[in-house]
């Protein structure tokens, strides 16, 4: 009972025992927030990350890709059994996409999918990143007349129709100053060909003094019928990724903004490498919808676009069999079935010497990328614990100073009948007092901080008048946090043990000391 009540007495009266609860308090909240912001970045990193691809992807080497699709879905149905919830193909293909800004051309680069829009849905989450809820619900390459994102300019069927507007009443009068410019000159005008705001482009049938014949009308209707009205008509859809068709900022208000370069309604053109003899195609797309992951490394680079037409573009039909080809098939698995060992199965049922295809994982697609965060994760866990490290060589020097005061006390307590293990054990107690008391505040003063995280970082915008956390670089409009139980729990103990252990020297000095030399002491 002796030794509680010492404990007890000196954490009450021995001030510099605060010093040592406070480095104790601060290296357990700076390692729980640390690890919760950590572990916060980790968990939506990953749950994009698979969101965005499949869990395993099947792929043939090449931009050539692998015949018969359907065959091998087959085949990996009868591998993977139960197993497997949702299974699609995709073409996949390096692109150059032009946009057309303020009238000048602007390139970016990325990857061009081909997907199907009624199996695609099954092997990712790519739907509900799509701005249109239509989309959301069931994917469309064709154009919606209304009812985007917000955040988007008026987009649609009737934007299209009021910019092709637009553009011809400006190239009529365009047109019709130059006329008047001829005019005014001398100069021979010639006939104006614009076509009407609201009407297709047409050729006049010449007009002939003899009977018409009548195929002749009928290739003349069937070339009318084929002209493409942009009015009326898109071409064959695209889905992109909007950091490719957007940048975004903070504003003056700092309110975080889009500039987009483009919307839906609006026609690029898309430039991609053949099959077989690679060779450069470009083709118009009309924009249909956005997809934004938060991502940057999918939502800068990816753009959709239907299997089929990308299929018949790059000449992966074989023009005798109507066989397709295509580069990967998707996989996705039900939740809680072991990735690898249904990866050890494919390979068993396509060896690589054989058949030449590359079967990996999600995580090992993005290896690079989770490895370099969780080293990063260990590192700074190693670096911030140090803090408790020091906390724990300020505990030791405090327990030697007691030592050296408290040497006659000691002698008084061992003469009095105290043990040497009774003596240690005071010390040992005090040690596992202050690693108690410092990391169950530490744990307080941390989950609050993590709780709050978010209002402290707005508030600390606004005294410094800079960012805290950038939405325009990390597009996250908030911290992400996760608070783990065994993280907390081991952060605590490890404190903990560091104070114990902080005070196993001084303790063991004390015990040593011989009662007629402590009270000889002075």
């Amino acid at each position: 009972m002796y030794k509680l009540l010492l404990c007890w007495r000196y954490l009450r009266t021995r001030y510099i025992a605060l010093a040592s609860i406070i480095s104790v308090t601060l290296g357990v909240a700076t390692l729980i927030v640390v690890n919760s912001v950590m572990d916060g970045f980790t968990v939506e990193m990953h749950h994009r990350l698979n969101d965005g691809l499949s869990d395993i992807v099947f792929e043939g080497r090449g931009l050539n890709g692998f015949p018969d699709p359907e065959w091998h879905k087959e085949e990996i149905r009868k591998v993977l059994g139960d197993d497997l919830k949702g299974i699609t193909a995709t073409v996949v293909v390096p692109a150059m996409f032009n946009l057309t800004v303020q009238g000048e051309s602007m390139m970016q680069h990325g990857s061009l999918i081909g997907i199907d829009p009624q199996s695609y849905g099954t092997v990712s989450d790519f739907p509900q990143y799509l701005l249109h809820a239509e989309n959301r619900e069931r994917l469309s390459f064709a154009l919606r007349d209304e009812g985007y994102d917000n955040r988007l300019p008026p987009s649609g069927w009737n934007w299209r129709r009021k910019r092709i507007t637009l553009e011809r009443d400006y190239l009529r009068q365009m047109q019709e100053a130059e006329r008047l410019r001829r005019e005014a000159l001398g100069e021979p005008v010639a006939m104006n060909t614009l076509p009407a705001a609201e009407t297709p482009v047409t050729e006049a049938a010449p007009e002939t003094a003899g009977p018409i014949d009548p195929f002749q009308r009928k290739r003349q209707a069937a070339a009318e019928e084929h002209v493409f009205d942009e009015m009326k008509q898109q071409h064959p859809g695209v889905v992109l990724g909007i950091g490719i068709a957007s940048h975004r900022y903070r504003g003056a208000d700092k309110e975080v903004k889009d500039i987009f370069y483009c919307r839906p309604g609006d026609d690029i053109q898309i430039s991609f490498p053949t099959a077989g003899q690679p060779q450069i195609v470009a083709d118009n797309f009309t924009v249909v919808d956005f997809y934004e992951s938060k991502m940057s490394e999918y939502d800068h680079t990816f753009a959709f676009v239907p299997l089929d037409h990308l299929q018949e573009m790059r000449g992966m039909v074989d023009p005798l069999t109507g066989v397709p080809s295509v580069t990967q098939i998707q996989i996705r698995l039900h939740d809680g079935v072991d990735l690898e060992a249904a990866q050890q199965k494919l390979y068993d049922r396509f060896p690589p010497q054989q058949f030449g295809y590359s079967i990996r994982t999600w995580q090992q697609l993005q290896g690079p990328l989770l490895q370099a965060v969780q080293m990063e994760t260990t590192l700074l866990n190693i670096l911030l614990f140090l803090i408790i490290a020091v906390a724990g060589f300020g505990i030791l020097a405090t327990f030697f100073m007691i030592v050296v005061e408290k040497t006659r006390d000691i002698g008084v307590l061992k003469s009095l009948g105290a043990s040497s293990r009774g003596v240690m054990t005071i010390f040992l107690t005090y040690g596992f007092s202050l690693g108690i008391v410092g990391s169950g505040v530490g744990i307080l003063i941390g989950l609050l901080f993590v709780v709050y995280i978010n209002t402290i970082a707005a508030g600390l915008e606004w005294v410094t008048g800079r960012p805290v956390f950038d939405p325009t670089v990390y597009y996250f409009q908030q911290i992400p946090t996760v608070i783990e139980p065994f993280t907390v729990g081991w952060i605590a103990l490890g404190s903990v043990c560091v104070a114990i252990v902080a005070s196993v020297l001084p303790a063991l000095r004390a015990a040593r000391l011989h009662p007629v030399e402590a009270l000889r002491y002075e």
